[in-house]
């Protein structure tokens, strides 16, 4: 569709803002609305630059996700990845509406890929027009402040959702945009970040839902939670919009060392679940807290799912398994599913790359056993 096109016949032009224990309580939750998948995200089209992209998921790894129980897998994309720009240059915003189509087409190969082995496929813009919890590619507008960004992100999602639109929801669905953040700076990684408004929030939202319903009326639509996808976003509950939590919580386990979440990232204190860390006691409890409004999300029929969960290699791993056990078991207790950050690579299952760790040789890839375990239990 030629663009001016499609912000007359979506009304962009005019669209305004309108736009206690958990585990034993679990036997009386109504049922999620989501199914509860299990599995990966896969990051062929995480990088901005095609020519950044590490390794390939092939058919043998949908074959082992499928072998070893998993249903599932969320495609992080950086929307400048399939786009025809210099990308040794600033994009400009008239090329944020270049598709290159061959680039399209390997991610239509990977779905397609999925498919083959029955595995649900959530598509997802992790870096959309305007927007990233990312820096490291320079954004030319933001997408909570500026109508022209809000134009070209709900020009991509019209775009996706006319090429899956003869495919099952059943086997494909639209994670809108991850981890949205109000940040002070949208290229700054570590400037100042904050929840975007509610009503700011919506009308990003239901503009985006309108993109890709006016193609496909019965696309299954999730939105990550506010305020990097912590937060239930109970503005969007009536827009028959399902939401993503994270599996992330606390911070100081998770993203223990991380550089591109810790501004000091060497002087932190040793990690332990349970135990005291620095000046707060992490537990279990916590956990129960924090995914409670999720929890009750579900009770009041909205779909809910863990979009990303895990834990950078620089934890302990009899630490990361410990804490990683609960956040599961709360989840899967309340039919919550899951989808692991990542595969293969410093968070996954394989080829994580820690120190601790004794691997084993699968068909030349290093396997977390005991971590593909514990992630089986859930079934």
């Amino acid at each position: 569709m030629e663009r001016r096109s499609f912000i007359k016949n979506t009304g962009l032009l005019t669209i305004g803002a309108g736009i206690a224990g958990t585990t034993a309580f679990a036997a009386e939750l109504p049922a999620n609305k989501l199914p509860n998948w299990r599995g990966f995200n896969l990051l062929d089209f995480f990088s901005p630059k095609p020519s950044a992209t590490g390794r390939k998921t092939t058919e043998d790894h949908f074959r082992w996700m499928r072998d070893w129980g998993f249903d599932f897998v969320r495609i992080p994309i950086a929307y400048p990845y399939y786009l025809a720009f210099d990308h040794n240059k600033q994009i400009t915003p008239e090329e944020v509406y270049k598709i290159d189509e061959a680039r399209v087409e390997e991610i239509e190969k990977l779905v397609a890929m999925a498919h083959r082995y029955n595995i649900h496929v959530s598509l997802n813009l992790h870096r959309a027009p305007g927007y990233c919890i990312n820096a490291g590619f320079h954004e030319p507008y933001n997408l909570w402040k500026d109508e022209e960004a809000l134009k070209a992100f709900c020009y991509h999602w019209s775009f996706w959702a006319k090429r899956f639109k003869h495919v099952s929801e059943k086997k494909i669905s639209f994670d809108l945009l991850n981890e949205p953040a109000m940040r002070e700076d949208m290229n700054d990684q570590h400037s100042r970040i904050t929840a975007v408004p509610g009503q700011v929030y919506r009308k990003v939202a239901q503009a985006a839902a309108t993109a890709i319903r006016t193609e496909n009326p019965s696309r299954l639509i999730i939105a990550d939670g506010n305020n990097v996808g912590t937060s239930v976003i109970p503005e969007i509950i009536d827009l028959d919009i399902a939401q993503s939590c994270r599996g992330y919580y606390p911070g100081k386990i998770s993203h223990y060392k991380a550089p591109w979440a810790n501004k000091d990232p060497e002087n932190l204190p040793e990690p332990k679940w349970p135990g005291q860390v620095g000046n707060e006691y992490l537990g279990r409890e916590m956990l129960e807290k924090h995914y409670q409004p999720w929890i009750d999300l579900v009770k009041k029929g909205v779909g809910v799912h863990c979009g990303e969960c895990g834990c950078w290699n620089k934890t302990p791993h009899a630490v990361f398994l410990a804490w990683f056990g609960d956040v599961l078991d709360i989840l899967q207790s309340n039919k919550i599913g899951f989808g692991l950050w990542e595969f293969s690579g410093d968070f996954g299952v394989l080829n994580s790359r820690r120190a601790d760790v004794e691997y084993e040789d699968w068909y030349g890839q290093k396997l977390d056993r005991k971590l593909l375990t514990l992630l089986q239990r859930t079934h």
